[in-house]
């Protein structure tokens, strides 16, 4: 199968089979899910949406994380991982927000990415979630998951890499409903250690399944 043809049946799947693809991070407003998403690194989204609402009800704004500190914040968030690190990144957030932006979060990835705790992918994350924007944030899941399909090559070795290739290839008007696309195949079927091809409904144009298919479906299956 060629390149443009897997990336043809993939846009084709995904949009009749999940044409509404969201964050299961749980927010209201470009700041609440700007905090989700630093304190999502490295973590759960159900742990992240099991310790928001408190912290959302008591810092609504960036104006309160600006004015609190650490020992006021840090019993909110940690239970997450690297809950110190992410304390004075959120706390650095809420004062740079208001120093910097006027209270608002910043809509480009280069404004996005001088935040505390924020990265590329946040911001990808961020401006693609929000303003529809289309960059590409790749996450473990999709690094994973493009792959695994053959929609990037095994030569891509780093995030960057896979978001060149996912952009390049991908028409733009798809471009944030895919990145929720392989996330959730990555978090539901592609597993890491285990994929469940036996369920997965895109093996057709899967790479993968394409060089492992004698011995995957020679596998007994899970009960």
């Amino acid at each position: 199968m060629l390149k443009k043809e897997r990336y043809e049946a993939f846009i084709n799947y995904f949009s009749e089979n999940m044409p509404v693809a969201e964050t299961e991070l749980q927010y209201e407003d470009p700041f609440q899910l700007l905090v989700a998403v630093v304190l999502s690194a490295q973590c759960t989204d159900k742990r992240i949406n099991m310790v928001t609402p408190a912290l959302f009800r008591d810092f609504p704004t960036p104006a309160h994380l600006a004015a609190s500190h650490f020992d006021e914040l840090f019993p909110y968030i940690k239970s997450v991982s690297y809950p110190n690190n992410k304390t004075k990144h959120l706390l650095g957030l809420g004062k740079m927000l208001i120093e910097e932006f006027e209270g608002k979060v910043p809509e480009t990835v280069e404004e996005l990415t001088k935040l505390p705790g924020v990265g590329r992918k946040t911001a990808n994350v961020i401006t693609s979630v929000v303003w529809n924007q289309p960059n590409m944030a790749v996450d473990t899941h999709v690094f994973r998951v493009s792959r695994r399909l053959g929609l990037v090559p095994q030569t891509a070795k780093t995030p960057l890499e896979v978001e060149k290739h996912l952009i390049r290839h991908i028409p733009k008007e798809h471009v944030h409903k895919a990145h929720h696309w392989l996330i959730l195949h990555g978090r539901y079927t592609c597993l890491a250690r285990r994929p469940k091809c036996e369920e997965c409904s895109i093996t057709h144009f899967c790479r993968y399944f394409e060089k492992n298919q004698e011995k995957l479906t020679a596998e007994p299956k899970k009960k």
